[in-house]
C-alpha cells in the first residue's frame, strides 16, 4: 500500500550488516513480593522470542515491502539456531556466519502487568577469523544492494565498519549507520549517521539551545565527512542536518508503550526511502511516523505499509 508520501518499496534491496540478537520475553503476573529480597515475584504465563538488533532492521525492511539481505555472526548455540530459524520462517534472506567460540547475544526481558521489570543480557564478542570472512562476503554482496545499513550495537560484529563504509561509497551505494559508543571516527565517510539523543550527547556534548545543537551537529557532520546527520530525540522528534539545511520533525508518537527497537524501525524506513530516491527530509518524515507507530507496540516490533499510509494521511 502506498501514498504520495510513501513510495512503493517493492524491489528495493537493502544490505543490512551488524550485530544480531535474540530478544526473549517472559510475560507474567505479579501478586506478591519475594520473602527472600524486596523484589517482585513474577509468575510466568507465556514466553515469546523475536529477532533483535540488525535482525530487527531486516525484519522491518521486509515488513515494509522491501528486500533485506542480512549479514551477521551468530554462535553455534541454541539461541543462534533459534534466531536463524525465526528469520528463515519470517522470509528474511540471511547469511549468518557461525562462530563456535561466540555466545549469540540474548536479551531476556521479564514483563509483569505490561511493565518491564528486568532485563538480563548474555553476550560475547566474535573472533577475528569469522569477521574477516564476513567482510569478504560483504564485498561480494555490495553490488546487489540499492542501499546499505550498518547496525552497530557494540557487540563486536562491526569491527570492520570503516572498511565497509569505504567499500560501499566506492561502489556508489548510500551507507546509513546506526552508531554506538563514543568513537565516531570509525564511521567517517558514511552517507548518514542516526544517533539517538543520548548517543549524540556522549559524542558532541550537552547543548544549551536549538542553535547550539545545530552548531554541534554540523561540526560533527563536517568532521566526519558525512552527507547528513539525523538525531532522533525521543519525545522531541527528529532533527536533520545537511550542508544545505537544518530541519526538525516533531514527535508523532500518540502513546509510548515500549521504545525497544524503535531505532531499528527508523533506519529501516530511512534506508528504503533513500533507496527509492526520496530526499532526506521526506525520508525523515516517514521514519518519524514509523517510529511513532512502533513505540505503541510491545517489544521489538515492525511497521506495515498500511499503518504508515494511515499515519501519513492523518498528518498531511
Amino acid at each position: 500500500m502506498t501514498s504520495p508520501a510513501l513510495p512503493d518499496f517493492a524491489g528495493r534491496r537493502i544490505l543490512v550488516v551488524g550485530d544480531v540478537m535474540l530478544d526473549r520475553y517472559w510475560f507474567g503476573d505479579v501478586e506478591r513480593i519475594s520473602p527472600e529480597a524486596p523484589v517482585p515475584v513474577v509468575l510466568v504465563r507465556r514466553t515469546e522470542e523475536r529477532p533483535g538488533g540488525a535482525a530487527n532492521v531486516a525484519r522491518n525492511i521486509d515488513a515494509l515491502g522491501g528486500q533485506a539481505t542480512l549479514l551477521s555472526v551468530i554462535g553455534d548455540d541454541e539461541a543462534g539456531h533459534a534466531l536463524e530459524r525465526m528469520l528463515r520462517d519470517g522470509g528474511v534472506r540471511a547469511s549468518l556466519h557461525r562462530d563456535a567460540a561466540l555466545s549469540t547475544t540474548v536479551k531476556l526481558r521479564v514483563i509483569g502487568q505490561q511493565q518491564q521489570l528486568l532485563r538480563v543480557d548474555f553476550e560475547r564478542a566474535p573472533g577475528h577469523e569469522v569477521l574477516a570472512a564476513k567482510l569478504d562476503e560483504f564485498e561480494r554482496l555490495v553490488d546487489e544492494a540499492d542501499a546499505i545499513v550498518l547496525s552497530d550495537y557494540g557487540k563486536g560484529g562491526l569491527a570492520h565498519v570503516t572498511r565497509m563504509i569505504e567499500v560501499g561509497r566506492t561502489h556508489a551505494k548510500p551507507v546509513l549507520v546506526d552508531p554506538k559508543g563514543s568513537d565516531y571516527a570509525r564511521y567517517r565517510g558514511a552517507t548518514l549517521l542516526t544517533p539517538n539523543r543520548g548517543e549524540f550527547r556522549e559524542v558532541a556534548g550537552r547543548w544549551t539551545d536549538e542553535a547550539d545543537l545545530a552548531r554541534r551537529a554540523q561540526k560533527l557532520r563536517t568532521d566526519l565527512a558525512l552527507d547528513a546527520l539525523i538525531v532522533t530525540r525521543s519525545e522531541d522528534g527528529m532533527s536533520l542536518f545537511t550542508a544545505s539545511e537544518t530541519r526538525h520533525e516533531p514527535t508523532r508518537a500518540q502513546e509510548v508503550f515500549d521504545v525497544s527497537g524503535a531505532g531499528d524501525t527508523v533506519i529501516a524506513a530511512l534506508s528504503l526511502m533513500v533507496a527509492a530516491g526520496a530526499g532526506l527530509a521526506a525520508a525523515m518524515r516517514v521514519a518519524n511516523h514509523a517510529a511513532g507507530i512502533v513505540v505503541g507496540k510491545l517489544g521489538t516490533a515492525v511497521v506495515h505499509p498500511d499503518e504508515l499510509v494511515e499515519s501519513l494521511a492523518a498528518d498531511p
